[in-house]
């Protein structure tokens, strides 16, 4: 039953092209916010902390500090109001699951994710 269910979801998925990311990345979401008959693009830029999910029900996680205060926001990957996506800077990381950033606080969290640099990146690829 499960091949059947893909190849009808292979056939619904959007055809939306978003840059590769994965988990420690810092990303940057233009979401669609409408608010009545206004609509607005709002940026929300943060650590993917999570992706879960395939197909149609692939989500992820970013996690940001406003004011002293930490802010998750989960997003649907195949939502028609992303916009667009931006990856800032790529990061290292040994886990899929970062939860353990929820502890530290401003630079402290960003000290346990190692950026990697342009140059490695094509080095890598």
């Amino acid at each position: 039953m499960s091949g059947l269910a893909n190849k009808l979801e292979s056939l619904y998925l959007p055809k939306k092209e978003y840059p590769n990311f994965k988990v420690g990345d810092t990303v940057k979401v233009h979401y669609r916010i409408v608010e009545g008959d206004k609509e607005r693009i709002q940026p929300f830029e943060g650590v993917v902390i999570r992706i879960r999910g395939g197909g149609m029900d692939k989500t992820f996680t970013l996690r940001k500090e406003s004011y002293g205060v930490g802010i998750e926001r989960t997003f649907a990957y195949y939502s028609p109001n992303i916009e667009k996506i931006d990856v800032v800077k790529h990061g290292k990381v040994r886990r899929s699951r970062l939860y353990f950033l929820r502890k530290y606080k401003g630079k402290e969290a960003a000290g346990k994710i190692r950026e990697i640099k342009a140059w490695e990146l094509k080095k890598k690829q």
